[in-house]
């Protein structure tokens, strides 16, 4: 079991900050998958204990506003890195785990920006952002020529997608680790290769049940989206997928203690499948989704101890949050709903993962720089897609044209204006958050994604988020003048008539 920091992080006897801040902090990104505005205990949860993040926000900056750009995985991570709103470009949905990369080499990013100020940069955990080009498709079992460092990471240790995707095995910077040439593998997305078990056919192996998408081959007795065969050496066991990500982690802090580092520490908790390591089984009482995010929490307290052990804690700038809101059944029959009892994952927002509503993108997000940062509770809006523009401002480096936006006084407690305004991006369509309202366009399709609703209506929807957080009295009928000011300010944003420092109160 990870153990949690004890000893004082934050020596702040007053809100007085340092003034003489290093030009070049260390910058540790933690990506949490599907956490959800209510998951933390900092954030109002009462049925999982977060004690390390906890601490880390009552010495920090706890935002109330934050987004991720998107509503799932893969786009939310595209424009993280890239500072570009994902909706701008086709085939920026959800990646099979044998897809091409969607951020070409040798793209302007997050971490190529840092490299050029003099950073080391690694990237540790999910990735599912594609591997290799459509003319040169990746080989698992050779050198996999296009990844993370073809876009400004020094280095990389990443599964290629999800934990519920083949393949089910760990890429270290450019080949599989621990692959046994003898044994190579095989991965399709269109037919089955090999003579593995699947969840579809042999159900009596599975440690739990699927539904017909996760039900391909099984691997570690879970079954997968998708077919592989071979490399068995090279499979990964769920039960020790934290630790051995937060191990990876931590390695990279030490060996680059003595420069500027920056490490995306993209963590797969709580994404389905979730299998706690054993020693956080039924610790929360809430089934697995409850028990794997104890265990983020107790990873988040390594990192900070093993910047402790180093001496790095005061010159390193953290940044914890999601890549989009919460889902509970998500694939697996692992008893997400049942044992859920009165827990709020979404905290006081409707929806979750895949919807258009706030708790689809609205996500936790805690920022540390002890001495640097005042503690305090920020309600600027702020989205992820500034970090790029952010940091870059930080470090001296020239901002990109796009649509990031230099939020640095925001993330760093000195200004409470945010964004005026915020585009989400829900599986099915755009919202558009403009200070204490939300405006969702009439859109054909399922009012529900299984257990949250999707925000899709035949009719547009217009909320005030100051009086109606859960977005349940539409005001569209109430209010024409608003909805046809955020009607045209949308339309404005996605054809890009309103340039990105425009967005801006």
């Amino acid at each position: 079991m990870m153990r949690f920091f004890k000893t004082p992080l934050f020596l702040l006897a007053s809100h007085v900050l340092s003034s003489a801040a290093p030009a070049t902090p260390n910058i540790i990104l933690i990506y949490a998958d599907d956490l959800g505005f209510g998951d933390l205990g900092c954030y109002g949860s009462r049925a999982i204990q977060t004690p390390n993040l906890d601490r880390l926000a009552a010495g920090g900056l706890r935002f109330t506003a934050a987004y991720a750009t998107s509503a799932t995985c893969t786009p939310s991570r595209y424009g993280l890195l890239t500072g570009k709103y994902p909706w701008r470009e086709k085939g920026h949905n959800i990646l099979a785990g044998d897809a091409s990369m969607i951020i070409p080499a040798g793209s302007t990013t997050l971490p190529s920006i840092l490299q050029k100020a003099g950073y080391r940069t690694g990237v540790v955990g999910k990735w599912h952002l594609g591997l290799g080009t459509a003319a040169e498709p990746v080989d698992w079992n050779g050198a996999i020529t296009v990844g993370p460092r073809q876009i400004g990471f020094d280095s990389s240790y990443i599964m290629a997608a999800t934990g519920d995707r083949v393949p089910t095995v760990f890429v270290d910077n450019d080949r599989v680790a621990k692959l046994d040439p003898q044994d190579p593998i095989q991965v399709s997305y269109q037919k089955q290769v090999g003579h593995e078990p699947t969840g579809r056919d042999n159900p009596d192996l599975l440690k739990f049940g699927a539904d017909p998408q996760h039900s391909d081959t099984i691997t570690n007795g879970i079954s997968r989206i998708g077919f592989m065969t071979g490399g068995k050496a090279a499979l990964w066991k769920d039960e020790e997928l934290g630790d051995h990500f937060t191990a990876k982690a931590l390695e990279f802090i030490e060996k680059e203690k003595d420069k500027p580092f920056f490490l995306f520490f993209a963590m797969h908790e709580p994404h389905v499948p979730r299998v706690p390591a054993p020693a956080y089984v039924g610790k929360t009482g809430l089934g697995p989704r409850g028990d794997v995010i104890a265990q983020l929490d107790d990873h988040v307290g390594a990192v900070i101890a093993k910047l402790e052990q180093f001496k790095l804690l005061e010159n390193t700038l953290v940044i914890v949050s999601s890549d989009n809101g919460p889902v509970l059944d998500d694939g697996y029959q692992d008893g997400a709903i049942k044992k859920n009892g009165d827990h709020t994952p979404g905290g006081p927002f409707s929806g979750g993962k895949y919807s258009k509503l706030e708790a689809g993108t609205r996500v936790p997000m805690i920022i540390s720089w002890p001495g640097k940062i005042a503690p305090a509770i920020s309600a600027a809006a702020t989205s992820q897609l500034d970090f790029l523009a952010s940091f870059a401002t930080l470090v001296g480096q020239p901002v990109p044209a796009g649509d990031s936006q230099n939020a640095l006084d925001v993330l760093l407690g000195k200004s409470d204006v945010g964004r005026a305004a915020v585009v989400e991006e829900g599986i099915s369509g755009l919202a558009l958050k403009a200070g204490d309202w939300k405006f969702i366009p009439a859109h054909k399709g399922a009012p529900m994604f299984k257990d949250i609703r999707s925000g899709n209506s035949l009719k547009p929807q217009l909320y005030n988020l100051a009086e109606d957080p859960a977005e349940t009295k539409n005001l569209a009928n109430e209010n024409p003048a608003k909805l046809h000011e955020l009607t045209a300010m949308l339309n404005q944003i996605t054809s890009g008539k309103i340039a990105a420092n425009q967005e801006s109160e």
